[in-house]
């Protein structure tokens, strides 16, 4: 490690840097032993000093961090003092300076971290002579950090290429300085770094950005992304999104970045690239405190999903029996069976087809095997009202109370849906006044009509991939007007937001600090075809979701490929990575049969007019109706109390003595989240 002085003008130096132990060499500048002073900077004795016999002069400095330096070795996590004196020989003596004692932390691995180890404000050259006193704590590298200068401290290991200009400033998020953005041409263009990768390793990616600029008439902020750039040997390329942040604003102020990525396994990668994008090319900004970090191959947290759902997804279940003189206890069996689960499992359903009295085996499949639901399209705006004035709420009724007449819970989706394609066209030619009282009455109206019959709604769909309301009535924050009238409207339903493809931590603070209903986060889950759902990944951005403190959905899962079997596969690590999260509440199919999945046979569970269960579909009603569901015979062969593990949702308990049932002894009862105890008598 090595450190120096950064000035703005000619200095005079008298110095010791104290750890117990002294660690520089010449630390009183009786000579010039030790010190360096690389060209163009001037070092010479003087007579001057503020003890022993002379201090050092420090002449011809081009930048602020010239000054004289020397290596020295010292132990990661040992605290170090430091001390010098300084005097200007010049400069402003008026609003005086910044002084600073710095440290050039230097890594085996070459890359360079710059600390501030003491510092002093608004020093001036009347002030003659002033100890800079400091501590500081030798740092380790992080273990599995691939950025170099992540902190932006200095001029280097960043490209910023042609015309892109990069400039080193003091407005900084942590440390002393960040990297300024500027003159951009395109929105991908920002400071770029090639990185080391592995195929199939999972990186967590963080990075701070700060806007210098709104653009002009854009209510809704920008969006600002961490992106990885894979070449493969082949020359083609993969664009994968490491971080995401949407409706950045310069209000905002610092903002943090953060995401995960995987390098993919489908070719040889011959390079990576880590950079940031997304802004209007209009916009400046500034980044400052970046990380890339290998977390390694998911394949060590997969394994552990069945450990996480045995561990969040079950409860203890004691059973304590007493029995009379005319009984043995040995020759007691006691027979758990889950008749119901508590967590939801449910799925999309088209109301046409529901509401077909030709379509039993649909609605049969659906009461038989879902306990949650919810209205593919009958409930948006367009399909109650494509045209203004005509209202029909018949199909989505006529859907939810059936569904509920078969004890399936429902959501609501969705109440407005601001991407600009699924805004009916006699919506969006709305003056803005009567656009915004026509919201208001549809919400109102939605809600009145649906009063009693949904658990959830979804208020605004896929608000950060559209911001048709807020753009049109030049209120960016009509979003979150948009919730305060659904809750004012009807409090009971549990208000979401609901989206895909984005980190959108960010926006659920937003809501969630703005107090306007917020309950929960759908994150919708469409994987593309043949790609495989990682669960390590999934895991990690569900962690960061789940730094919001809100529930979270699954509302919209489906994955695609055309054998059966290996569809099978991909549902399983969905649903697995999903049910072992302790964030998530409930897990929503976006539908299963082939003949009604808006992707085809190649997503479906079900086929054929009798809706057969595929490999895939087997594989998940093995999933839901054995492997997550308890059965189980308990004998008491060494004691009278009992204690089980069984996943949580409504049992019966059944008492057999010499393998015949004591009907008149069973119980029901619900296990919830907490340890339920059974007292059986058996006399």
């Amino acid at each position: 490690m090595k450190s120096y002085l950064p000035l703005g003008v000619v200095f005079l130096l008298a110095a010791r840097w104290i750890s117990g132990q002294e660690l520089l060499q010449n630390p009183g500048f009786e000579s010039l032993t030790g010190w360096e002073c690389w060209d163009p900077v001037n070092c010479s004795l003087s007579d001057e000093r503020h003890s022993g016999e002379h201090g050092l002069a420090v002449t011809n400095r081009q930048q602020d961090w010239h000054g004289p330096t020397q290596y020295i070795q010292t132990t990661p996590g040992h605290v170090y003092e430091v001390s010098g004196y300084i005097k200007l020989l010049n400069g402003d003596d008026q609003n005086g300076v910044r002084v600073d004692l710095q440290l050039d932390i230097e890594y085996t691995d070459g890359s360079h971290d710059y600390k501030s180890a003491a510092s002093k404000s608004r020093v001036k050259p009347s002030d003659g002579w002033i100890q800079v006193l400091g501590a500081f704590t030798a740092p380790t590298k992080e273990e599995g950090e691939l950025l170099r200068n992540g902190g932006f401290e200095y001029m280097g290991d960043w490209d910023c290429w042609d015309p892109v200009v990069c400039t080193l400033v003091n407005d900084k998020h942590s440390g002393q300085h960040s990297f300024q953005i500027t003159a951009r041409q395109q929105t991908w263009m920002g400071p770029s770094q090639y990185v080391n990768v592995t195929a199939g390793h999972v990186y967590a990616a963080t990075g701070y950005v700060k806007l210098l600029n709104d653009k002009e008439g854009q209510v809704t902020g920008q969006k600002v992304d961490m992106v990885v750039a894979f070449t493969f040997t082949d020359n083609s390329n993969d664009y994968e999104t490491a971080g995401s942040h949407s409706g950045a604003k310069v209000a905002d102020g610092w903002i943090r970045v953060t995401g995960s990525v995987k390098a993919p396994t489908t070719k040889p990668i011959k390079s990576a690239r880590f950079y940031f994008q997304g802004p209007d090319p209009s916009i400046n900004f500034l980044v400052d405190q970046a990380s890339l970090k290998d977390l390694g191959a998911p394949e060590t947290a997969i394994i552990n999903f069945d450990n996480s759902i045995e561990k969040i997804r079950k409860s203890n279940i004691t059973l304590r029996l007493s029995t009379s003189s005319h009984f043995n206890s040995h020759d007691v069996t006691i027979h758990l069976v889950q008749m119901n689960k508590s967590f939801p499992f449910g799925t999309a359903v088209a109301a046409g087809k529901y509401n077909d009295p030709q379509m039993t085996k649909y609605r049969d499949f659906i009461h038989g095997h879902f306990n949650w639901a919810v209205p593919e399209n009958a409930l948006k705006w367009y399909s109650i009202e494509p045209n203004q004035g005509h209202r029909n709420f018949k199909p989505a009724l006529d859907l939810i109370h059936g569904l509920r007449a078969h004890g399936l819970k429902v959501r609501g989706h969705n109440l407005v849906w601001s991407v600009d394609q699924y805004v009916q066209n006699w919506v969006q030619q709305l003056p803005p006044d009567e656009l915004r009282v026509t919201v208001k009455a549809h919400i109102e109206d939605t809600m009145n009509v649906t009063r009693g019959l949904l658990e959830h709604w979804d208020v605004n769909n896929e608000n950060l991939h559209g911001q048709f309301f807020q753009n049109r009535l030049n209120d960016t924050d009509y979003n979150l007007e948009l919730f305060r009238i659904a809750r004012a409207a009807d409090p009971k339903p549990k208000l979401f937001l609901n989206d895909y493809n984005v980190d959108y931590l960010h926006q659920a603070l937003q809501f969630k600090a703005a107090e306007v209903g917020l309950y929960g986060l759908g994150v919708q889950c469409h994987f593309g075809e043949n790609q495989e759902p990682d669960g390590f990944l999934i895991k990690q951005r569900l962690d960061t979701l789940a730094e919001a403190g809100l529930p979270i959905w699954a509302t919209e899962l489906d994955v695609v490929a055309e054998d059966a079997n290996k569809r099978a596969d991909l549902y399983e690590i969905a649903l697995k990575a999903f049910y072992a999260h302790p964030s998530v509440e409930g897990i929503m199919f976006w539908g299963f049969w082939d003949q009604s999945h808006w992707r085809g046979e190649k997503a479906s569970l079900v086929t054929g007019s009798n809706l057969e269960p595929n490999a895939a579909g087997q594989r998940v009603l093995d999933l839901f109706e054995r492997q997550w569901m308890t059965d189980k015979l308990v004998a008491f062969n060494t004691t009278n109390h009992v204690t089980v593990r069984g996943f949580q949702g409504d049992y019966q308990l059944h008492v057999l003595y010499k393998g015949e049932e004591l009907k008149n002894l069973t119980q029901s009862f619900t296990l919830g989240k907490s340890a339920h105890t059974i007292n059986i008598n058996v006399h």
